[in-house]
């Protein structure tokens, strides 16, 4: 909830409507950028890893188990 706070709280500067504000935009642009791989990758992809590590785990436990 707060990157998606900070994500919608930056929309406005990575527009860059100002005049002069070319710098601010591109810095805007990079921090949603960050926020939105970042968010992604701690939902998705570290869950979906751990979930196969255990898996992994459990199936070498088993054919030790049976050796």
């Amino acid at each position: 909830m707060t990157a998606i706070a900070t994500i919608l709280a930056l929309v406005p500067l990575a527009a860059g409507l100002n005049e002069g504000s070319i710098i601010a935009a591109e810095l805007g642009t990079v921090v949603i950028g960050g926020l939105l791989s970042s968010t992604f990758l701690t939902l998705v992809v570290v869950p979906a890893a751990y979930w196969l590590v255990a898996g992994l785990r459990e199936r070498m436990a088993g054919a030790v188990a049976r050796a």
